[in-house]
């Protein structure tokens, strides 16, 4: 049995905001098939109290992020984009560029004006 780890509510916040960019993200780009993303540390389906579906390149690319978030050495965690040490390496780091584009700005254009302040600052 693969022990959990805990996290923090900042952590818990960060990771439902990766999950749900990368599961829109995959929703309007890939269609076919998808199955079920899980994670061996957090039990995702309890964290966002639903099944999240995801095609493999976005499953490969959500569990890369969450490990990179729950070993960020930063207390409290800087925004990706503004930190001096970047976690994400090679194709990982353009790709979740090009996710969190996309889907910002489709939350945007769906009625989440709120983010505007995040997408700018």
């Amino acid at each position: 049995m693969v022990k959990r780890v805990e996290i923090t509510e900042k952590e818990k916040g960060d990771i439902r905001i990766l999950l749900k960019f990368v599961e829109i993200f995959c929703r309007e780009n890939h269609p076919g098939e998808k199955s079920p993303f899980s994670f061996k540390w957090i039990d995702i389906e309890e964290l966002e109290k639903r099944e999240i579906q995801l095609c493999p390149d976005c499953s490969k690319l959500i569990t890369y992020g969450l490990m990179m978030r729950l070993k960020c050495p930063y207390d409290p965690k800087p925004m990706c984009k503004k930190c001096e040490t970047q976690c994400y390496r090679g194709e990982y780091k353009s790709k979740i560029r090009e996710v969190m584009k996309f889907s910002g700005m489709y939350l945007i254009k769906h009625g989440r004006i709120d983010l505007l302040y995040h997408y700018f600052i």
